[in-house]
């Protein structure tokens, strides 16, 4: 087993009309045991940027701390939030530098950019992007959200919509995926609000 399966995992961020939705499995576990079933993967940087870790759950804990320390010197230094084309880039870079001992993470980024237009991306464990303009996918449920995401996306959908698609993909998914699942964590953000809901897994 890969040491990105180890702990097993499932994410999926996809783009609406001027919003866009972030969603993950909520199991932790490790190889085929589960050890807690209300994991946390996305994480808000601020109102307009979220970021999820797939992979191991203690790289991606140290990830993200790391990458909040960073965004709080940004604030201090330029007195405004990060884009998220340029959060990706400080992702990307800090994966890099890292190269030779990797974190074994693989993240997923959205958020609002100018004019509210919403942004995705994934990339490798160093820092290779993936951009994208309908969803991005990571974890080991990846092959199924894959062929979930392609048959039911649909573009410019409103934030109602959105959420309800990402969720039927991502619950479909992972009953398809033995290493994820217990219910789904979402997040729906748009230039006004962010909605944060949790799915109930077929299990609960």
């Amino acid at each position: 087993m890969s040491i990105f399966e180890y702990n097993g995992s499932a994410l999926v961020a996809m783009v609406g009309k001027n919003c866009f939705a972030i969603a993950s499995d909520r199991r932790l576990g490790v190889q085929l045991q589960t050890i807690a079933t209300d994991f946390q993967r996305i994480s808000k940087i601020h109102d307009r940027l979220f970021l999820g870790l797939s992979g191991l759950a203690t790289d991606a804990q140290t990830l993200y701390q790391r990458l909040v320390f960073r965004h709080k010197l940004y604030q201090l230094r330029e007195e405004r939030d990060m884009k998220p084309e340029t959060f990706a880039n400080l992702v990307s870079a800090l994966l890099y530098e890292k190269r030779f001992g990797p974190y074994f993470c693989q993240p997923v980024i959205a958020g609002l950019g100018d004019e509210d237009k919403p942004f995705i991306c994934t990339m490798d464990s160093i820092g290779a992007k993936e951009l994208a303009k309908d969803f991005v996918v990571a974890g080991t449920a990846s092959e199924s959200l894959y062929g979930a995401c392609e048959s039911m996306f649909k573009e410019d959908m409103e934030p109602d919509e959105l959420f309800e698609t990402v969720s039927q993909a991502l619950l479909s998914s992972v009953d398809r995926d033995c290493l994820s699942g217990w219910g789904g964590h979402v997040y729906v953000v748009t230039p006004t609000e962010v909605k944060e809901r949790i799915l109930k897994g077929r299990m609960d």
